[in-house]
């Protein structure tokens, strides 16, 4: 008898942990934006975080970006650069695929909040 009730507990142990590991690991880090500027951290913004859409400028001697944010996404939506190639880009929600701005060596990636390729993505 005792036997078996030490074996119970055993199972529903191991049980109670294998759902702990599944729904721990299931659930989806926030997005966040890392903005970087010649490789230097320049702002985080969880983007699950922002009640408001706002806009704010980045400039330095290279050049001036004007970022917008808004609840789950963010853009580049105006740069002095001749090529504007950050500007068209248009918004980004998941990780993947970064904002760049070359001439003013500016990065805006997402990471957290699912989309990131794993190494059998390719």
């Amino acid at each position: 008898m005792k036997a078996k009730t030490i074996l119970l507990l055993l199972l529903a142990a191991a049980a109670l942990s294998a759902v702990y590991v599944l729904v721990r690991n299931g659930s989806t880090p926030s997005p966040v934006a890392r903005i970087t500027r010649d490789g230097v951290l320049v702002e985080e913004i969880n983007l699950n975080q922002v009640t408001k859409p706002y806009s704010f400028t980045l400039e330095d001697e290279s050049g001036t970006n004007t970022v917008q944010v808004e609840r789950g996404r963010i853009r580049v939506s105006g740069a002095n650069c001749p090529d504007q190639i950050c500007v068209g880009q248009g918004w980004i929600s998941n990780a993947g695929l970064p904002i760049v701005c070359l001439p003013h060596r500016l990065m805006i990636e997402i990471t957290g909040g699912g989309g990131e390729l794993d190494g059998a993505a390719g």
